[in-house]
């Protein structure tokens, strides 16, 4: 069966990308996880609330990691292959992150 391509764009990481994400969004898992075992076990508020900042803020480190391979790869090298729509395709994802 062949893969179509027409409908998603996909990427290519070295080993050591993919294991550097994937361990991040492990421990962001793990994070969630205890944050559901604290409500199911009627844990103080402020204590729930202070474990969902730190998700929020393993998330938005994860975020920015991603986004710098992305522009440090994809952007530069379809600028760089005159693929100039990629900037506004950037821009748009940065509008969505700043919401």
């Amino acid at each position: 069966m062949e893969e179509c391509n027409c409908c998603h764009k996909t990427k290519q990481r070295s080993e050591a990308e993919y294991k550097l994400l994937i361990n991040r969004l492990n421990r962001i898992e793990g994070q969630i996880r205890g944050i559901k075992g604290m409500v199911e076990n009627d844990a103080y508020c402020t204590d729930i609330i202070t474990q969902v900042a730190a998700a929020t803020a393993a998330l938005n480190s994860f975020n920015r990691e991603l986004l710098s391979t992305h522009i440090k790869t994809c952007v530069a090298d379809d600028i760089k292959a005159g693929k100039n729509e990629t900037v506004d395709d950037l821009l748009s994802t940065l509008q969505k992150l700043m919401k």
